[in-house]
């Protein structure tokens, strides 16, 4: 743990934030503010049976397969739909990132750790869109005849670097094991033995079934699942916050105001250092930013690939929206409630570990209280288990072909239940490392290939 805490704090000192939010300026100006087209990208996610458009193509010899006619996996209705991949990226987003991730944030960072999470999703928009954007344009078709993409293929095709391709896709197989497996499931273990007292073991056997009687079926199970389940499981969550928020009202400006000047203050909550606050709260605020929104690392320009969409500007303003709802909605809301319940009711926190922030405030809900942050949870670990399996399976296959997939999948299915009894500090320490090393080769082909990118 005290090797894993150095790391990270190397990883993510002050150097790789500058890049990261210097990468979401910069596409922000570059692309003139693609967050302005954000309610004309929503009513584009809707269309689901959007038809491949010839808009925006290019040489196919030169771009790889993402252009021309529909292939026959699009005719057979195997590639993803856009709201699909949409759905699929929300699946693997949305989860303990924005529950427990957020608590650990203002744990840790303090309450200012709530604004940078949410600035890191406005300019994060910008990063996805180019990300999304390339992963379309470099994309080619597999032995099937289904698209597959991702930073893999963009720094393979556009690059010309398959070792750096293969090192991508290998953090994202590492990810996937950790991200995908290990933090869901012992986030559901977790909140399960705290609310019902069933013991892990069970609760990790049942989340792997699941899960593989899903990702077993391939791409078009995964979609259909998240397509289906994903909005209405959001949905719910978001009525939760709101009615909370309700109660809170009377410490909602308090709260705000809390977080904007904590955001900018140069002293610890301890009164440490001078600049310690502040780069608490960025380091944590950014970090857990990336890893729920991960405009950034890349990962869903892997879903965004998959897509039968034909313009590259088309599936990159639809996978854009995935930052929107994750991190400018869906962590916005929950860090409210952290910080208002620690206002309305200070006793609640007391001696609570830094991933209980978010249950504490749960639990004033009326009626349901605990319950209902444990089922939201859990539906969301199930979403995001399979989501993310589909990542770790294209990176599988990059490496080695779609003979090792199987074996992919059956490591996969066995690492949700070892996750289940993972302590939980670990966890979250392991997935920091993932997430800051997945970013460097990713942000090298967003620089490398900015020109290639149009608004």
């Amino acid at each position: 743990m005290a090797l894993l805490e150095q790391i990270n704090d190397l990883i993510w000192g002050l150097p790789l934030i500058i890049l990261l939010m210097g990468t979401h300026i910069y596409f922000t100006f570059k692309l003139r503010f693609p967050q302005k087209n954000l309610f004309r990208a929503i009513r584009l996610s809707l269309y689901s049976t959007q038809e491949p458009s010839a808009a925006g193509t290019s040489d196919p010899s030169k771009k790889g397969s993402s252009t021309g006619t529909p292939s026959a996996a699009y005719q057979s209705g195997r590639n993803l739909s856009p709201f699909s991949a949409l759905s699929t990226t929300l699946a693997a987003t949305l989860g303990t990132g924005n529950i427990i991730g957020v608590s650990t944030a203002v744990a840790l960072g303090g309450p200012g750790a709530i604004l940078w999470c949410w600035i890191t999703g406005i300019l994060g928009m910008a990063t996805a869109y180019g990300e999304c954007y390339l992963s379309v344009l470099y994309r080619q078709q597999n032995k099937d005849g289904l698209y597959v993409g991702g930073p893999m293929y963009v720094l393979k095709n556009g690059l010309h670097n398959s070792k750096l391709g293969s090192l991508y896709a290998m953090c994202t197989l590492a990810a996937a094991f950790g991200v995908g497996c290990t933090t869901q499931a012992n986030s559901v273990t977790r909140a399960t033995t705290l609310s019902f007292g069933i013991s892990p073991h069970p609760v990790g056997i049942a989340l792997a079934v699941i899960t593989a009687a899903v990702i077993l079926g391939g791409i078009r199970s995964i979609g259909n699942l998240c397509e289906r389940t994903v909005p209405a499981i959001t949905f719910l969550y978001l009525f939760g916050c709101v009615l909370l928020l309700l109660l809170y009202r009377h410490q909602l400006l308090t709260a705000v105001v809390w977080i904007i000047k904590d955001a900018f203050s140069f002293t610890s909550l301890a009164g440490g250092v001078a600049g310690a606050g502040l780069q608490h709260a960025m380091r944590y605020g950014i970090a857990r930013g990336l890893f729920t929104n991960e405009a950034g690392i890349g990962t869903s320009a892997i879903a965004a690939a998959a897509s039968h969409t034909k313009d590259p500007k088309i599936q990159a303003y639809v996978s854009m929206t995935a930052v929107f709802w994750d991190t400018v909605v869906m962590c916005l809301l929950t860090g409210l409630v952290v910080v208002c319940n620690m206002l309305y009711d200070p006793a609640s926190i007391a001696g609570a570990a830094e991933t209980d922030l978010t249950a504490a405030a749960f639990a004033h809900l009326p009626y349901v209280g605990d319950a209902f942050l444990t089922i939201s949870l859990c539906a969301f670990a199930v979403t995001t288990l399979i989501g993310w399996s589909y990542f770790g399976e294209k990176a599988a296959e990059y490496l080695g072909g779609n003979r090792s997939v199987p074996l992919y999948k059956l490591v996969y299915i066995i690492m949700i239940y070892l996750g289940a009894i993972i302590p939980m500090r670990l966890v979250w320490e392991c997935t920091d490392l993932i997430n800051g090393l997945m970013a460097l080769p990713n942000l090298l082909a967003l620089w490398a290939l900015r020109r290639e990118i149009k608004s």
